[in-house]
């Protein structure tokens, strides 16, 4: 028999502003004990020192985290120039040091066109991504560098915002990219094309996907209403299971297409799209899950929430 889980079955999504400090499953813990949630995961890590957008899915919304997980992030971040980092970030040691003084926002701004659009990056040694089953920042910490697959990420937006000229100059720039893209691999590679070296001072997600900082709340928000016992003030900050799945065609089903659906079997449905992985929608407007498309037409079941939720 499986062990019953502790806490309360809530669910949908919280959008987050994480605070800085905190890795992105500290900061999960942290919600989910605020909330008394018998199940909770995030959405695709933030560095320590970054802040930002964070969603946090609780209950059924964790089935559907991995649409969250590939969607395009939006980035706020100060670039500084004339030093580089052993992280390529303000946490790492200073590895290089140099003067940025004859550094003009005309430079920086020529130099940024080449990093847009689709971009080949190599990711930082100082990630999560994994070899031989260790993360790579294992190995950093170990003073071992590996060898590092380049691969291409999207690069949509890559704005100056300000520019303050210095030995250290430092550019306030705005990002949004495709999922997997490092923005300190971007600074830096922004600093060796301009011959100064550069690492990420400053960092905020400013959007994850259909979710944006104007939707976040802070820790210190949520643990208030906690402290007041107000579950159900906390539980009406929370959006819809479905909430980041809007992008995806929408299926509607009828009653006893959405019955053998929720059993298990593909079934037939006038109108559905032609593709998938669909939004399955109920007769009664309830979100029931995500299907796909067969080559016969039909809607299959792929993930469906729980009919108890």
């Amino acid at each position: 028999m499986a062990r019953r889980r502790k806490g309360r079955p809530v669910s949908g999504i919280l959008v987050l502003d994480k605070p800085a400090g905190k890795s992105s499953n500290g900061a999960m813990v942290v919600c989910r004990a605020i909330y008394n949630a018998s199940k909770a995961g995030h959405t695709g890590a933030l560095d320590p020192l970054a802040t930002g957008v964070l969603p946090i899915c609780f209950g059924e919304a964790t089935k559907f985290s991995q649409f969250l997980l590939d969607a395009d992030k939006g980035y706020l971040s100060t670039f500084v120039f004339g030093e580089r980092r052993s992280t390529g970030d303000a946490e790492g040691e200073v590895v290089d040091e140099g003067d940025a003084s004859a550094l003009t926002a005309a430079d920086v701004e020529g130099a940024m066109q080449g990093l847009r659009g689709r971009i080949s990056q190599v990711p930082p040694m100082y990630s999560a991504l994994k070899r031989d089953g260790k993360p790579l920042y294992q190995l950093a910490r170990q003073g071992i560098e590996v060898e590092r697959k380049a691969r291409d990420v999207e690069i949509s937006r890559f704005e100056l915002l300000d520019f303050r000229p210095g030995r250290r100059a430092e550019a306030d720039v705005l990002v949004h990219c495709s999922k997997g893209t490092y923005i300190r691999s971007l600074a830096e590679d922004l600093g060796a094309t301009l011959e100064t070296g550069a690492y990420v001072g400053q960092l905020r997600r400013s959007a994850a996907g259909p979710f944006a900082l104007d939707q976040a709340y802070s820790i210190d928000a949520i643990q208030a209403l906690r402290d007041r016992q107000a579950f159900a003030e906390l539980d009406e900050l929370l959006l819809p299971v479905d909430a980041g799945l809007e992008h995806l065609s929408l299926c509607e089903l009828g009653e006893t297409a959405a019955h053998y659906l929720s059993q298990g079997q593909p079934v037939q449905v006038p109108s559905a799209p032609l593709k998938g992985p669909v939004r399955l929608q109920g007769p009664d407007g309830v979100f029931l899950g995500i299907g796909d498309i067969l080559d016969d037409g039909r809607v299959a079941p792929k993930r469906l929430i729980s009919a108890a939720s």
